[in-house]
């Protein structure tokens, strides 16, 4: 299963044109990065593959199948809920962002933007697993409000992987030093929860990538 290559590159709203417009951290650049970006990148293409599936999944509905498609949509909640808080966000927030915002006044201003994300995001998901059990408890009355929510929050994420992929992440390989970068990779070398090959996960973990990889649509699953 792949999908560091599942997500489109981060666009400028600033710019009319975004296929114009390239990333700052660009596909031929990404050996020369360090180990720990790329390890942000490929769990952002994790989280964004994630999200798209679920928008596919919602929007084909239960069909015939309602329980598989519950246990789907629940296995890809809990995986956005459990591993940004767990894994990627408190290592963010303890080991990069204050080194980059010490360098760069319009980093910290995004910093103090994704720090806030990150409290929100946290609510929110939680809010969209009680949305989709009432949706699956009490019938396709709940589903509006619900895919709503869903749409929601994707755009919120998307935008917030965004705002780090343009303005941090650049900013960080502007002005940190080697023994920062050689602290920010240690800790970001343990991550054991990506949904990418070739990464030694926790095995905790592995029965839920099975049951996202069996049940989900493209691109993060096997399903139909």
């Amino acid at each position: 299963l792949d999908v560091r290559h599942a997500r489109r590159r981060p666009q400028c709203h600033s710019c009319k044109h975004t296929s114009t417009h390239p990333s700052p951290l660009k596909r031929e650049t990404r050996l020369m990065t360090p180990t720990s970006l790329r390890t942000i990148q490929d769990e952002h293409a994790s989280l964004a593959a994630v999200l798209t599936s679920l928008r596919l999944l919602e929007q084909r509905g239960p069909a015939k199948e309602p329980h598989k498609f519950f246990e789907a949509m629940r296995a890809m909640l809990f995986y956005i809920d459990e591993f940004p808080e767990r894994q990627h966000h408190p290592k963010e927030t303890e080991w990069l962002f204050p080194r980059v915002a010490a360098h760069s006044p319009e980093a910290a201003r995004a910093i103090e933007q994704l720090d806030r994300d990150h409290e929100r995001g946290e609510a929110a998901v939680r809010e969209l697993q009680h949305l989709l059990t009432a949706w699956e408890m009490l019938g396709d009355a709940r589903r509006p409000v619900f895919a709503q929510a869903l749409k929601r929050y994707v755009a919120f994420y998307q935008e917030h992987m965004r705002l780090e992929e343009v303005v941090v992440l650049p900013a960080a390989l502007a002005h940190l030093k080697a023994d920062e970068w050689d602290a920010i990779d240690r800790a970001f070398a343990t991550n054991d929860m990506l949904l990418t090959p070739g990464v030694q996960r926790d095995p905790a973990f592995e029965a839920l990538f099975s049951r996202i990889v069996r049940s989900a649509p493209s691109p993060i699953g096997l399903g139909d």
